[in-house]
């Protein structure tokens, strides 16, 4: 019963997060929705279309009628980066954009304390909320002439904090003096009291926490402002990073990926041939391959350092691994998905086994092994991260954990985009590759 109803509350935490998250989500939906008319809108205006695919009567699923609108592609990363400096407080974008921020400034509350014999007596308590980083001190406040006395409290945004009041007014708790109302509102331990900067809330204690408002920007220790990581991305590319420049990091972790790729592909692309050609090698990798493959590379890992050690080789061989199974069945659909009917006609011209399979199973398995190694790399740049884990000095990977030890966001941040930008060049290279090696892609 513990397990489940810490599932429970661990389920109950996850729908929250999310429920409070939907607003923001359906806010992009929109976004997206509100760009695409209007752009539609202003084309149709401009640039009537007069194409073959505007003669076209049926344009809904035909993949040939559907292409990315490069506008569309930067109005979406435009808008990433600008929701992302909306909820980080970014100088780059003008105040009316920013998303409501954690409460900075001065603000105050009264408490009330009352005595066994009924003496009752106000105090106001000054709270200075700063900007996180900075230091202040709180300011002196007249005590006031009766048993309760004023106090101040100084809080950095994000950021709460016990008022001892007990170590100020002269009739504590040690006295069996409670504090029974907030701002004139009756209050009981447990409960709070909203304000104009936030909250007071009393502990099962009595004593007064002070919450200032968060608002629903991010805290710079979770999510730095675009211009903090560009910063850090410029510093980190001209001092580097741990011994190592920027593009050493990234050089390494580009070698390891491309070698571990191409050895999967030496290893797999004829594995997965064999299988779709020959039932005998069908049946004999078949199980190892279907069982190899849902098996994520990371649970490789301790295996790969009980073979191969911690050195360069077992990063290799964890990559080699992570695309060896993809290449494998891509490889092998492409075989078995080639038509019998041209292998059938390559026969009737009297074409030999090896000319159908340079000239017929080869050229028609192209576009599904080209599909297979996009694959393949992503999941290869995916498991670098992990790889890299493994005592390496350098590394896109060993720059993001190292980082993540010391929550220096920034340069996790910093590490996940390139890592992405890096990922999308190599798609988009690949993407070129099989444009021009396999022009026939789609064309029967």
């Amino acid at each position: 019963m513990d397990i489940i109803s810490q599932l429970s509350a661990e389920l109950v935490a996850v729908l929250r997060t999310l429920f409070y998250a939907l607003p923001y989500v359906f806010g992009y939906i929109l976004l997206i929705l509100a760009f695409s008319f209007i752009w539609q809108a202003v084309k149709r205006f401009v640039t009537p279309k007069h194409d073959y695919g505007s003669l076209k009567t049926v344009t809904f699923g035909d993949e040939s009628a559907v292409t990315s609108n490069t506008v569309a592609s930067v109005v979406s990363i435009v808008l990433i980066f600008v929701l992302w400096g909306a909820f980080t407080g970014s100088k780059i974008l003008p105040s009316f954009m920013h998303a409501p921020g954690a409460f900075t400034g001065e603000g105050s509350f009264t408490y009330t304390v009352t005595t066994p014999d009924g003496q009752s007596d106000d105090a106001t308590v000054t709270v200075v909320v700063y900007e996180t980083g900075a230091t202040v001190d709180a300011p002196e406040v007249d005590p006031g002439d009766g048993f309760a006395k004023n106090d101040s409290i100084a809080l950095a945004a994000y950021r709460s904090g016990l008022l001892r009041v007990d170590e100020n007014d002269e009739i504590g708790r040690d006295q069996d003096a409670t504090i029974t109302a907030i701002n004139g509102v009756a209050i009981e331990p447990g409960g709070s009291v909203s304000t104009d900067f936030g909250r007071v809330e009393l502990s099962g204690k009595g004593t007064p926490n002070v919450y200032p408002a968060k608002g629903v920007q991010m805290e710079p220790i979770w999510l730095p402002a675009p211009e903090a990581v560009w910063a850090r991305l410029t510093e980190i590319a001209t001092e580097g990073y741990r011994n190592s420049t920027l593009a050493e990091h990234l050089g390494f972790s580009l070698f390891r990926v491309i070698v571990g790729f191409i050895l999967g592909a030496i290893v797999g692309i004829p594995l997965g041939y064999a299988m779709g050609l020959s039932n005998w090698f069908r049946g004999w990798f078949d199980p190892i391959v279907e069982f190899m493959r849902p098996v994520p590379p990371l649970a490789l890992i301790p295996l790969v350092i009980i073979w191969a050690g911690i050195g360069e080789v077992g990063k290799i061989i964890l990559l080699f691994l992570a695309a060896l199974w993809i290449m494998a069945i891509a490889a092998r659909s492409g075989v078995s998905g080639v038509r019998i009917s041209k292998v059938h006609a390559a026969y009737s011209l009297g074409a030999s086994k090896w000319q159908i399979m340079r000239y017929v199973i080869i050229p028609n398995s192209l576009p599904e092994i080209f599909t297979g190694a996009r694959v393949a790399m992503g999941v290869c740049w995916g498991t670098v991260v992990a790889a890299e884990l493994v005592a390496a000095e350098k590394g896109a990977g060993m720059m993001i954990m190292v980082a993540s030890k010391f929550q220096s966001t920034d340069i996790v941040l910093m590490g996940i985009i390139l890592i992405g930008v890096i990922g999308f060049t190599i798609d988009m290279l690949m993407r070129w590759a099989e444009r021009w090696l396999v022009p026939w892609k789609g064309k029967g």
